[in-house]
């Protein structure tokens, strides 16, 4: 009776620790069951662009490589809860403009790759490792568009797109906040608080929609749910490279290219794998991927640019004050609300 008794306790006790080890935040491990886990990586990328990168790097290093994937806000939200005792490694996606707010919660680490990257994408600030470089443009449905003339943001106006047009909430998707940023600089010439009275013309024709992410913009112009989206250049180049009815617009008034960035979760309890991923991810291998598989623009000088995407000296680059940006980014997305808002 004795022996059946230590059987029945050992199994409860067996059952509990079972409960602990899939409790948690989102439902993984907790971190006491991490010790298989070599890298973890918070990511705001698509699985379908990243897995090539992933794979690539497990295969070189013998590493296991977590990903958890969600938007930039929601993640940026899970990485401030968990200062005290950081789940994961690495924070893969984001715009700067987006993340230098937030540069507290990063480490600083130079790549060992720094002296190949190109000179405006320097990690000035230590824990911005810049990952590649992204234009804002208008993606364009050819089958939806008919004879209507699309070549810039004023053309977005135009009462026949009423509705038809696909944008993200600038508040949750970066790529969505670059385009906010980017048409205050284009249709203020430069001043962007003469921009404004574009982006209230705009919201007006938005007709009351406004999506929860970036994909939800490239995937709905594809798709043909919308004639044309305010996305980034890879989210449609592969459309494109894939003879989708699709086409990439690069406003004529004017393009502000910026990089997205990788970083190193402050504390991160892999730190030395997770700078072995950032020295991986800047190196010519993976940025030449990036360019002939995942139709990005490298960051580096070495990497020849992705073929079936304009030259950079075809298209009419602006420039917005970094200082500015940062300073204003909550001012400006209130802004945005308000006006949303206020025209429906």
């Amino acid at each position: 009776m004795k022996f059946k008794k230590m059987l029945v306790v050992l199994a409860a006790l067996l059952m509990l620790g079972g409960a602990f080890v899939t409790c948690g935040w989102g439902g993984e491990k907790k971190m006491a069951e991490r010790d298989d886990k070599q890298l973890v990586i918070y990511c705001s990328h698509p699985r379908a662009f990243i897995n090539p990168l992933v794979e690539e790097f497990e295969k070189q290093r013998g590493m296991k490589v977590e990903v958890i994937a969600a938007g930039t806000g929601e993640l940026l939200k899970r990485v401030e809860s968990e200062k005290a005792n950081p789940f994961g490694d690495i924070f893969w996606g984001g715009s700067l403009n987006t993340m230098k707010p937030k540069a507290d919660l990063f480490e600083n680490y130079i790549s060992v790759n720094e002296g190949h990257i190109q000179a405006a994408f320097k990690n000035k600030e230590g824990s911005m490792t810049r990952f590649t470089d992204i234009p804002s443009v208008i993606m364009v449905n050819t089958n939806l568009l008919g004879d209507i003339k699309v070549e810039g943001y004023k053309d977005l106006l135009n009462l026949s797109l009423k509705g038809k047009i696909a944008f993200a909430d600038p508040s949750k998707s970066s790529s969505s906040y670059e385009h906010l940023i980017n048409m205050l600089y284009a249709m203020g010439n430069g001043d962007p608080d003469k921009g404004w009275d574009y982006v209230e013309n705009l919201s007006r024709n938005l007709d009351g929609k406004l999506l929860s992410g970036s994909s939800a913009v490239y995937m709905g112009v594809a798709d043909g749910e919308y004639a044309v989206g305010l996305t980034f250049e890879e989210g449609g180049a592969k459309y494109v490279a894939d003879g989708a009815p699709v086409k990439l617009v690069y406003m004529k008034e004017g393009v502000i290219s910026k990089p997205d960035g990788i970083y190193i979760i402050k504390n991160a309890k892999n730190m030395e794998n997770a700078k072995k991923f950032i020295d991986f991810i800047t190196s010519k291998d993976a940025q030449s991927i990036i360019t002939t598989q995942l139709h990005r623009r490298s960051v580096r000088d070495d990497v020849d640019p992705p073929v079936g995407l304009l030259p950079k000296d075809q298209i009419k680059i602006i420039d917005d004050e970094e200082q500015v940006v940062e300073k204003n980014k909550k001012a400006w997305l209130d802004k945005f609300k308000d006006i949303f808002t206020s025209v429906q």
